[in-house]
């Protein structure tokens, strides 16, 4: 009997949070973990019904595919096989999730389905892989690490390619007054589509800019500076370009900056804009500021405020 075979009836509870990754000039490297969570539930069913049975509440109730191009099902049998080796044909899953990350608005949702499976088929394989291990597969997977590897350590993570192939990984503590302000088009903007506006070369002075706004930034909220965010959020790699594309980006992003954000900046590849702040007044203002420029570029959306996760995904055991 293959091993998976005993587990049939098997239920397991991933829970995993929302991220907004590059933070302005740290194009696919920064990442931060956002207090909305996916909660997933998957059980293993057995070879006579195989197939997906997928279940949604919020989020991607009407689009998520229910088959093994779900990002969470490849994810999930990319654990198993990494872990144990092929998988015999037949295997099936009961999959129920609740959804409070939007889909394909810059919040790391997709990042959030693979970590959620890789943890999920890490637990169901008796967690042979090692969190390196699951960052690795993520980052393979997904294709660039920022939004992975906030979603699975929670706090701002900086992370990188190494030569050697490994994904390298540094997470700290998100300062407990700070807020993200989020801003949520109802438009949806593909990861593919806002990459393609990308040039293949930019200017020195661009590439150096961003460089030290990084590495300023970086360091500032590594040792509590949450203010040197109005030096990080600023970039001129991939913003400049995307606003040919969300031609709404930079009225939306000088709005909250004028409000008293203190950085605001295109959360992922977007459409959400997130601006950060600190007080309760300066997030009033921000919200006001928000509205008030959706209302004159004819933008409909919605405005959440978050805190900062510092707790990454979770497996929450067979609920």
């Amino acid at each position: 009997m293959h091993w998976l075979a005993e587990l049939d009836g098997r239920r397991v509870v991933v829970e995993v949070p929302a991220t907004t990754a590059n933070l302005g000039a740290g194009y696919d490297c920064l990442g931060l973990a956002l207090g909305l969570v996916d909660r997933i539930a998957v059980e293993v069913r057995g070879w006579s019904r195989g197939g997906v049975d997928l279940a949604v509440e919020g989020h991607g109730a009407d689009d998520l595919p229910s088959d093994r191009t779900n990002h969470f099902v490849v994810a999930l049998e990319a654990a198993l096989r990494s872990a144990h080796g092929q998988l015999p044909d037949g295997v099936g899953w009961r999959i129920e999730m609740q959804n409070a990350i939007p889909l394909a608005r810059g919040l790391g949702s997709s990042a959030a389905a693979t970590i959620g499976g890789l943890l999920a088929g890490n637990s169901l394989a008796g967690e042979p892989l090692t969190t390196a291990d699951i960052l690795r597969l993520a980052t393979e997977l997904e294709g660039h690490s920022d939004n992975v590897a906030a979603a699975l350590h929670g706090g701002f993570v900086v992370s990188a390619s190494t030569d050697d192939g490994q994904i390298e990984a540094i997470r700290f503590d998100a300062p407990r007054d700070l807020r993200a302000v989020l801003f949520i088009p109802e438009r949806r903007l593909s990861t593919h589509d806002m990459r393609a506006a990308l040039p293949a070369t930019v200017p020195m002075a661009d590439a150096v800019a961003n460089l030290a706004r990084v590495g300023l930034g970086v360091a500032g909220l590594a040792t509590g500076r949450s203010d040197l965010l109005r030096v990080l959020t600023v970039d001129r790699l991939h913003e400049p370009y995307r606003a040919a594309v969300y031609p709404e980006l930079p009225r939306l992003i000088s709005a909250a900056r004028e409000a008293g954000a203190i950085g605001a900046c295109l959360s992922g590849s977007g459409s959400t804009v997130v601006a950060f702040a600190d007080t309760v007044s300066s997030i009033t203002r921000i919200e006001g500021a928000f509205s008030a420029a959706a209302a004159d570029l004819d933008l409909d959306g919605h405005i959440e405020v978050v805190s900062p996760r510092n707790v990454g995904a979770s497996v929450l055991g067979g609920l």
